[in-house]
């Protein structure tokens, strides 16, 4: 008989399989899964925690300056002259628009929309500001996203019933000293007319003339429900119910 070895083969300790490949054990597939899954949550984690602030800073535009500081910036240095009396026209390099507040997939994000389509006359004293208007075209107002965009002129705003924003000084202001500085914030009090609804606002506006010209600029603060606007809740964007008008206007003197 042939001889009998003492010692039993050792099992393997992957078994092969049809092909001829080494099956894995069912302890290293458990090790192998719960490796993959520990850096599919880490992974997940990560963009909870870094992914709105990332899709923030590399997809939305940042907030355009406000035009009261952007007024303070470009005058820095220049020499100031009185208001001249008369008739004036708004000129090339107006713009008006709004700014808000919106929490867009989880991160806070301040907008802007302007648009140059902006309108309008004054007339001066040597002290006051006797009588403004001003209008803008609502369908021209633009921001950083073409979505925003057409909600805010299809339901935010009936632009199609109300093409125009209004603004209409109701009482004279005094513009005594907005030539005795660069700069001088003036109160305006007026109707503002939005979506069709009027309503009467108080503005601390910045002046500022050197003698070829005179810029006005200022924000007013306004609640969205007050002119018939629908501020959009709408699970990944949601709007504050709050924001400003804002406007940055160049005044030719005509006569």
């Amino acid at each position: 008989m042939p001889a009998t070895s003492s010692h039993e083969p050792t099992p393997a300790s992957d078994e092969a399989s049809a092909d001829g490949q080494p099956k894995t054990s069912p302890k290293r597939r458990r090790r192998v899964w719960g490796w993959t899954i520990g850096v599919v949550v880490v992974l997940a984690a990560a963009a909870l925690i870094w992914g709105p602030s990332v899709y923030r800073t590399a997809f939305v535009a940042p907030a355009a300056e406000s035009p009261v500081d952007e007024l303070q910036n470009d005058s820095s240095g220049v020499q100031a002259s009185p208001v001249a009396a008369g008739q004036w026209s708004v000129a090339s390099g107006s713009y008006a628009g709004y700014r808000l507040d919106e929490v867009l997939r989880g991160e806070n994000v301040t907008v802007t929309a302007r648009t140059q389509q902006v309108t309008g006359t004054a007339e001066t004293t040597a002290t006051q500001l006797t009588a403004a208007q001003l209008s803008v075209d609502v369908g021209s107002i633009a921001s950083d996203a073409d979505a925003r965009d057409r909600y805010f002129r299809t339901q935010a705003v009936d632009v199609s019933q109300h093409p125009t924003a209004t603004f209409t000084l109701t009482q004279p202001a005094d513009i005594a000293d907005a030539g005795g500085a660069t700069q001088e914030s003036v109160r305006l009090h007026g109707d503002l007319e939005i979506n069709g609804v009027r309503q009467s606002v108080t503005v601390d506006a910045t002046v500022a003339s050197d003698g070829t010209g005179v810029r006005v600029a200022g924000q007013i603060p306004i609640v969205f429900a007050d002119y018939g606007v629908q501020a959009p809740n709408l699970g990944f964007v949601a709007v504050e119910d709050h924001g400003f008008v804002e406007f940055s206007t160049v005044l030719s003197h005509v006569g």
